[in-house]
């Protein structure tokens, strides 16, 4: 079998245009502009407005990489959507958007690997291009993380924010695209990191919500410590997959959770933190849609050029963790 060349074709993103600040957050619960940003590095976020779902800030990123990409939605074959919150429990938000799109020759589905999400998604969809199965795939990572953050807890609210961002993939020229990927995942059932109700493990009652566990939760050192490990594995790993070497990275997209943590994995990569690009400051941790939202920004800035090499390296829930390495193709 003669396997294509697969690249990012065109790579569009968006975040809703409430602005919630550090200082907003202080009058919100106990805390401040300083610890927040000693302990994190950010400064504010987004929230998506009231009548706004993950699905209409997807559709928003997904037309911004179809016309950077110059085509349309029925040129799509195949929708892959991450998330970890979507429109509804059951009907898969990857289907919402296909109709909003109307990309009606689109299968879609969609994936579930919190703040990795977006770079399993790209794998996924690069495999199916890869093996002639399809042409076109839109990969898109969306999350409205403010509907699930409990406002009352400090540790977690002041930590995520909303937004999309969207990746058309499509065979490249022969030398650039997709090099290599490393994905992997330490299943785990300690709560480190989960929204505890709302499944069928603890369905929603009333002292479900009594008790607040149906909003996220998180054990912040035990995250720490997951994450320092794992952006430097699967970064590392991909790397040696695709035979290239620290010098040969340009630039690092990782998933913007923590300026701590990007520093740690930073110096166990051996890459320099001046090349890895953040954005956590504005936008803060957004989870799937997080990595999309830099490597977007970097474009638009144009700071990524064609024949850069590029890692993108994500870690999250479940715990999953995964890296990808591309060779720009535009």
């Amino acid at each position: 079998m003669n396997f294509k060349n697969v690249g990012i074709v065109g790579l569009g993103s968006y975040v809703p245009e409430r602005i919630v600040t550090n200082f907003d957050l202080e009058k919100m619960v106990d805390t401040s502009d300083e610890w927040i940003k000693s302990r994190t590095g950010i400064e504010e976020r987004r929230f998506a407005a009231e009548d706004q779902a993950t699905s209409d800030l997807a559709v928003e990123a997904s037309k911004k990489a179809l016309e950077k990409a110059g085509l349309t939605a029925e040129d799509i074959d195949f929708i892959i959507l991450a998330t970890g919150t979507p429109d509804y429990l059951i009907q898969s938000t990857a289907c919402i958007v296909q109709e909003k799109l109307g990309a009606k020759n689109a299968a879609a589905f969609d994936l579930n690997a919190a703040c990795s999400g977006f770079v399993y998604a790209l794998t996924m969809g690069t495999a199916l291009i890869k093996s002639n199965m399809y042409k076109r795939v839109l990969v898109i990572g969306t999350e409205v993380l403010s509907r699930v953050v409990d406002m009352q807890d400090r540790n977690t609210c002041v930590l995520f924010g909303d937004g999309a961002a969207a990746a058309v993939l499509a065979e490249v020229e022969p030398g650039y695209g997709i090099i290599s990927q490393y994905l992997g995942a330490e299943g785990e059932d300690q709560e480190t990191l989960r929204v505890p109700a709302g499944g069928t493990k603890k369905p929603i009652t009333p002292e479900v919500l009594e008790e607040r566990s149906n909003f996220l939760k998180m054990k912040g050192p035990e995250v720490f410590k997951f994450a320092v490990k794992a952006l430097p594995k699967a970064t590392i790993s991909a790397m040696e997959s695709g035979n290239v070497s620290v010098e040969d990275i340009s630039m690092v997209f990782p998933h913007q959770a923590n300026l701590r943590i990007i520093e740690a994995a930073s110096k166990r990569i051996g890459i320099p933190v001046e090349k890895f690009y953040m954005n956590l400051n504005k936008f803060g941790n957004t989870s799937s849609a997080s990595i999309g939202l830099a490597l977007g920004e970097a474009l638009d800035k144009g700071l990524v050029k064609k024949g850069d090499v590029i890692a993108l390296t994500g870690f999250g829930a479940g715990l999953t963790y995964g890296s990808m390495i591309i060779k720009w193709a535009y």
